[in-house]
């Protein structure tokens, strides 16, 4: 039979940093994820020649990487060049504010050196200024090279011994090892174009692109596309578009690609797999073949032809899993799917088990499709995600998956791993695979949500069109030389993109939320300016004008008065905090549903106690799905419970201390039924009150994570004194 292709894409992008007009660039991510990410990619298809794949390069990202190749510079960079014995008051605080900007789990703890600096400065909750009378200039010089070190692709370390070598001595170094390694750095960002246009020269990777500065390009064409998914969607004040705008991002993409790596691409992606009938010729124009977006945008084209059940399986695999034609006019497109949720298990799942576990996991799944394909030779199987964000993530920062991963699909028999062009040459759409008509969405639910209808969205929308209105008068008025206009044009396109709108409204968050909300109005601001004119005030205060986004959960107000067993009357967790299961991670947005929907916790007087609702079915049904359920401790540290069977009416379940184990009946109590439910007695985890929780659910089959609630972080809640409800109240 007929091996079952697999496509995989990785979108490699970050947004457009710098302020050219001010000369400065407040953030290091392209630096820093091109030495951990963008490199180390390709140094792991490097080593297994055999796996094809498609890698899309944002042209504003390789704009980046080239300008520091050349001698650009960021805050981050500039701090960290600097002597640390020589830093000012207000350097040094800087330093301390934002050289820990990794996930500390993953990038910070594993270092013995990173990790002391970050318990010395996390131990004051005020800020950086509080915690400088606790740093030695050698300390902060550590901090200046681990900030950077911890961003280095752990391969780099195997290839370089002499990198190898300056990691192990791992504190106190010199300011000239301080300088050295930033010059690594900047030789290993010389490195990333150069590796990519090898790997497409032997012909094991496809690179594609996507609209220069990362537009949302059916918004650009006429924002009353966002009313075909969201009806009743508030709209900026003006809601046409800019068609002028969109066609020169596109050609601006494919020039750019060219130019860099000698031929013009043949697939896009489009930004955040926004799409709709009307691109088609637009993109055709300009030699591209083929495009991709999410299985939902198919599903809504063929009103719901393709689609999931309630446990998630697809309906009609075989309409899915191949290449579908678009037309309009003489234009012609091919365009291929997503399998959101695999690409959601390599993007938030798979970093909470072993490498090769959650390797064998997505090739069974691959074997599954194929045998539901009937492994028809025409089968395709298309993950693409983000190839940056989630490495962060993973305890080793991918690399056992990513190894057993590509290795292991390249020796099976049953699987053919594609670039998604080699895939179209030798399998074209059919003619009963012919869309009529391309429903316009995005890879996120199927709308545009995340960038237009919150009234921050429209805020920005509003702003950018006035600035745009103000460009375009003073272009026809002839005051100005062509490369002022050029210039005043250049911000716009930037503001155009769809990152900064991806922080607005209360979709996404991060520490940075109002960084990214100044740049905005910077650039926009920058267009008045470049042509001589005092900017409008407006775009001197900030677009975001909400309150700082809300906790994600809230805490129990009251003890309950819960019966275990697994029923969950309305009135017994009424006055239970609650959680609802979603993203915690702002840079990226999971489509596919978990197996919770979310869990509630509370406290009776002796015991602490926690139910698991699950999506799309009674517990008893949806759990038979995982093999065992885990309450992780983070306080008490090293305690769990594992619930074995956890369909069943009465798991088996232990409570695990060091040197402690015992079973339910003596210790803990958990039943099944439309909910889970489950408690645990506070003495048995050493639990007085005032004392903190902190702990995650989680659900395993085999060694596998299959959901995790929260997905990032905890769920915290202090144990109860007697007098609880009384002072509540009274407070």
């Amino acid at each position: 039979m007929a091996a079952t292709s697999l496509a995989i894409v990785w979108h490699q992008h970050q947004p457009y940093y710098p302020d050219d007009v001010g000369g400065e660039n407040p953030m290091p991510w392209v630096r820093l994820h091109a030495t951990k990410d963008y490199l180390g990619m390709a140094l792991h298809l490097e080593e297994v020649p055999e796996f094809h794949c498609t890698i899309n390069l944002v042209p504003s990202l390789l704009h980046q990487l080239e300008a520091y190749v050349d001698g650009a510079t960021d805050v981050h960079l500039m701090l960290s060049r600097r002597p640390a014995d020589s830093l000012t008051r207000d350097e040094a605080i800087a330093v301390l504010d934002s050289f820990f900007m990794a996930f500390p789990d993953t990038m910070i703890r594993p270092h013995p050196r990173y990790h002391e600096l970050y318990l010395r400065r996390s131990s004051w909750n005020t800020g950086g200024a509080q915690a400088l009378e606790r740093f030695r200039p050698r300390d902060l010089r550590d901090l200046q090279v681990w900030s950077n070190l911890a961003w280095i692709h752990p391969i780099l370390f195997e290839k370089d011994p002499e990198l190898a070598e300056f990691r192990a001595k791992g504190k106190h170094y010199t300011e000239d090892e301080k300088l050295w390694l930033l010059g690594k750095q900047r030789a290993l960002l010389a490195q990333v174009i150069p590796l990519h246009r090898e790997l497409v020269e032997r012909g094991q990777v496809e690179l594609t692109t996507t609209p220069y500065y990362h537009p949302i390009l059916p918004l650009l064409l006429d924002k009353n596309l966002a009313r075909e998914a969201m009806p009743d969607v508030a709209l900026p004040s003006y809601r046409g578009g800019y068609p002028e705008d969109a066609a020169e991002h596109v050609r601006r993409a494919v020039d750019s690609h060219e130019r860099r790596f000698g031929r013009r691409p043949v697939g896009m992606w489009p930004s955040e797999g926004s799409v709709c009938q009307a691109i088609v010729p637009l993109l055709a124009e300009h030699g591209i073949r083929w495009i991709a977006t999410d299985e939902e945008i198919l599903g809504c084209s063929t009103h719901g032809l393709v689609g999931r059940d309630s446990r998630g399986h697809v309906r009609n695999p075989d309409r899915l899993y191949r290449p579908w034609r678009l037309r309009e006019g003489t234009s012609e497109l091919s365009i291929v799917f997503r399998d959101h949720s695999m690409s959601d298990q390599v993007g938030f799942h798979y970093q909470r088990s072993p490498g090769p576990v959650a390797a064998n996991d997505f090739l069974g799944k691959v074997h599954a499709i194929g045998d539901a394909c009937r492994r028809d030779p025409g089968t395709l199987v298309p993950v693409i995600l983000d190839g940056e964000n989630c490495w962060e993530y993973f305890p080793d920062g991918g690399v056992s998956f990513l190894r057993s991963l590509y290795q292991s699909a390249a020796r099976d028999p049953r699987i053919r791993p594609v670039r998604v062009d080699e895939f179209l040459d030798e399998h074209p759409p059919r003619e009963s695979e012919n869309l009529s008509r391309l429903f316009a969405g995005s890879w996120i639910s199927h709308n545009f949500a995340i960038w237009i209808g919150h009234p921050e969205d429209n805020r920005a929308w509003d702003a950018l069109h006035a600035a745009r209105d103000f460009l375009v008068a003073e272009s026809q008025a002839g005051r100005h030389d062509a490369g002022s206009l050029e210039r005043a044009w250049e911000e716009i396109y930037i503001a155009e993109g769809s990152d900064w709108f991806w922080w607005f409204g209360d979709d996404h968050s991060s520490a940075q939320d109002a960084l990214f909300d100044h740049l905005f109005r910077k650039h926009l601001r920058n267009v008045y300016t470049l042509l001589g004119s005092d900017p409008p005030g407006v775009l001197f205060d900030p677009i975001a004008r909400g309150a700082s986004r809300p906790p994600i959960h809230d805490q129990p107000v009251s003890f309950l008065r819960v019966t275990l067993d697994g029923r969950a009357p309305y009135f017994e967790w009424i006055d239970a905090a609650r959680y609802a299961c979603g993203n915690e991670r702002g840079t990226m947005s999971q489509v596919a549903r978990g197996l919770m929907r979310a869990v509630w916790f509370g406290f009776d007087a002796e015991r602490l106690l926690i139910r698991v609702d699950t999506d799309g079915g009674p517990a008893r049904q949806r759990l038979a799905e995982a093999d065992q359920l885990r309450i992780g401790f983070i306080d008490p540290a090293d305690s769990e419970v594992l619930v074995f069977e956890p369909s069943s009416a009465r798991p088996v379940a232990y409570l695990n201390r060091p040197g402690r184990p015992s079973a339910n009946g003596d210790t803990i109590g958990v039943a099944t039924g439309a909910v889970l439910e489950l408690a645990v007695p506070f003495d048995r985890i050493d639990r007085e009150p005032g004392d903190p929780i902190r702990f995650y659910v989680e659900l395993f089959q085999g060694d596998a994570s299959v959901d995790r609630a929260p997905r990032e972080g905890v769920l915290e809640l202090t144990t109860p004194a007697l007098d609880f409800e009384r002072v509540l109240w009274q407070v």
